[in-house]
């Protein structure tokens, strides 16, 4: 998913508009004229005149010219040859449907409606589908040059200059980050600029990129101060970027992050700013807790399939005990089953609250052509949500079939990441998103703390990032699988010391752990993870060697609690004779969850809308993000914390 967000998101950079203006440096080389660089650019010899007046007395080798360049020379008008038409969006249609009702690519028609690439289609909204041959041109995409390293940002004082002539539409910030500047440090050798003009010459600083890359004015990007104990991972919640697109936005990144730093960052939908408590996709909003039970006002039938492996196949008219006796064989059937008795349980639950469901279900035996049959078969034209398959393979079968009529497709247990589809709604965070969260609950923490990592040789990727966001974090690598007291008791400080712990080998889980415990008698030892591996689950791993580490790491579901839901567990046991289990509770959380959402808004599009913040229940919560190459994913995540009388609490700041 990080690389297609990257994809997606280094084609948003350099997709410009028709009549976007853009500039770029351009290095003499040796026997070039101003005539022969004006043809190698498609422009005037005044054109270079008039950016660069000392031009006119003669250009040298290696002298830096500014060049401009008008983005319509290299991508076709909006009006163009290309005629259109305008359609009215209506309930459930997504670009998806509209480039197979059109015969369009749904780039083409974000490509004339560019609000599309920063928010999702809204129903009732008017846009324009091109007719005839439009096609994109990605030229300036591959003519752009990458941007060449950059040296270190400087400290608070600069000490050496170079002049700078002001471009039109440069501002302060875009220069000082052209520089590797902060605001402060341009304004401090500038103090008698208040305000730049086209033309002007300012001072910065010597450091620049080599090939300076093409500056383009786009709305779409604003610039950004670094505030104090922001860190990379804060960043990218506040933007919606990864780490990977940030810095392929801003070069300097490379060496760190510092305060007063002018970053480049994506402008948020709608030109909201992110520091607005409204904007749904971050802000105080996303983190408040919300109760739909309070907002039910759509009180229609709701008209719910669950699609799940239960290979009924297997069952024949006198065999009944027999599939009974197979199914305890049968992981993935057990799974279902008990899935199937939450769903149960919620629907139930549902209905003393008002909400009315109609429940068909089918079986999917594993199988993506099982699931096609199925929706072949069957009329889904007024289904309202599909909870279901368990699996990858089959659920996307489902949400290919299901996304031109826009119904959803809510995959209830995988945290694997799944293919764009605008209608597939991953229940479950992935990984990806659980390691993100503890990354940056650790670079929140980790200040004025000494920082261990202990990393084997499988854990070489989350080593390599832990490292490069804590560049002062000693590393312990196992020896033999095995990590002893002295390898461990050279990096510990009197201080505070934060050990993470990277690694699914037993043995070097084990050894860690035991050897960590005992120098905890004499050091203050924090043990965290971003990734909690059956390792630390195995039997000779000790949770009292965890709990005297305050051992913390992130999880999908939050530690089940017996005393919360007894009267769910009444309820339960009375019904099927047996407690409840993760998967069960899973199946409960997760079907109400989607009822009261259909409840209490259109459908469940509008519910997110509507609703920005998260929603809980005994052992899940929910909190659904766009992701950038279509559908949703949940991530609403716990950090939780092991104590020392073994039980588990949510992690606060350290």
């Amino acid at each position: 998913m990080k690389y297609l967000f990257v994809i997606c998101f280094l084609f948003q950079i350099y997709s410009t508009s028709a009549n976007a203006q853009s500039y770029k440096y351009h290095t003499v080389k040796k026997g070039e004229t101003v005539f022969s660089i004006s043809q190698t650019y498609s422009i005037d010899e005044e054109d270079i005149y008039k950016y660069n007046p000392d031009a006119k007395e003669g250009i040298g080798i290696n002298e830096k010219l500014v060049i401009p360049i008008d983005a319509s020379t290299s991508q076709p008008e909006a009006g163009s040859s290309v005629s259109f038409k305008e359609h009215t969006v209506k309930k459930k249609e997504t670009l998806y449907s509209l480039s197979k009702e059109y015969d369009v690519s749904v780039d083409e028609i974000k490509r004339y409606n560019k609000q599309l690439y920063s928010k999702e289609l809204q129903m009732g909204e008017t846009i324009r589908i091109p007719q005839g041959a439009a096609r994109s041109n990605s030229m300036i995409a591959e003519n752009t040059p990458k941007p060449a390293p950059v040296s270190k940002p400087k400290e608070s004082q600069i000490t050496k200059t170079r002049e700078h002539i002001v471009l039109p539409k440069e501002t302060k910030y875009g220069i000082a980050r052209k520089y590797g500047m902060t605001l402060k440090e341009l304004e401090a050798i500038n103090p008698r600029v208040e305000e730049l003009q086209p033309g002007m010459m300012i001072r910065v600083g010597t450091d620049v990129l080599e090939d300076e890359p093409v500056i383009i004015t786009d709305d779409r990007f604003r610039f950004y101060e670094v505030k104090p104990q922001e860190t990379l991972f804060s960043l990218t919640r506040r933007f919606g970027v990864s780490i990977d697109s940030l810095k392929q936005l801003n070069p300097a990144l490379k060496d760190g992050l510092k305060f007063g730093m002018v970053l480049k960052v994506p402008e948020n939908p709608d030109g909201k700013n992110t520091d607005d408590e409204d904007y749904t996709g971050s802000g105080e909003l996303a983190n408040t807790k919300m109760d739909l039970s309070n907002s039910i006002n759509n009180r229609s039938t709701k008209e719910i399939v669950l699609m799940l492996p239960y290979h009924l196949n297997k069952i024949e008219e006198d065999s009944i005990e027999t599939y009974r006796n197979s199914i305890m064989n049968e992981r993935v059937v057990r799974i279902s089953l008990d899935f199937y008795s939450g769903v149960l349980m919620a629907i139930d639950k549902a209905k003393s609250m008002g909400i009315s469901t109609n429940l068909k279900v089918y079986d999917t035996r594993q199988s993506a052509s099982d699931v096609a049959n199925v929706i072949n078969a069957n009329d889904f034209s007024n289904v309202d949500a599909v909870i279901g398959p368990l699996l990858q393979t089959p659920t996307e079968a489902a949400a290919a079939r299901l996304e031109s009529k826009n119904i959803p497709v809510i995959n209830p247990l995988s945290n694997r990441s799944m293919r764009g589809y605008q209608n597939l709604f991953q229940s479950v965070p992935t990984e990806e998103f659980m390691k993100n969260a503890m990354l940056e609950f650790i670079s929140r923490n980790s200040a004025g703390k000494n920082v261990i990592i202990v990393a084997d040789g499988k854990a070489f990727k989350i080593k390599s990032e832990l490292s490069s966001i804590l560049p002062s974090a000693r590393v312990v690598t196992p020896t033999d699988n095995y990590v002893s007291d002295a390898a461990l008791a050279g990096t510990l400080t009197a201080g505070k010391n934060l050990v993470i712990l990277e690694s699914d080998n037993i043995n070097v889980v084990s050894s860690t752990t035991s050897a960590l415990n005992r120098l905890a008698r004499e050091h203050d030892i924090t043990l965290l993870t971003t990734n909690k591996t059956n390792a630390f689950e195995n039997d000779i791993i000790s949770n009292n060697h965890l709990g005297n580490l305050k051992f913390h790491y992130p999880s999908v579901d939050k530690e089940y609690d017996n005393t919360a839901t007894e009267k769910f567990n009444e309820r339960y046991v009375e019904r099927f004779n047996i407690e409840p289990n993760r998967y069960a509770l899973r199946g409960y959380d997760l079907t109400l969850d989607i009822l009261l959402r259909l409840a209490s808004a259109e459908d469940l599009y509008d519910s997110f809308e509507r609703y920005p913040g998260f929603t809980e229940y005994y052992e899940s919560k929910f909190h659904y993000m766009p992701n950038p190459e279509g559908g949703f994913t949940n991530d609403a995540i716990y950090l939780l914390k092991l104590n020392k009388d073994l039980t588990i609490s949510e992690a606060n700041d350290l």
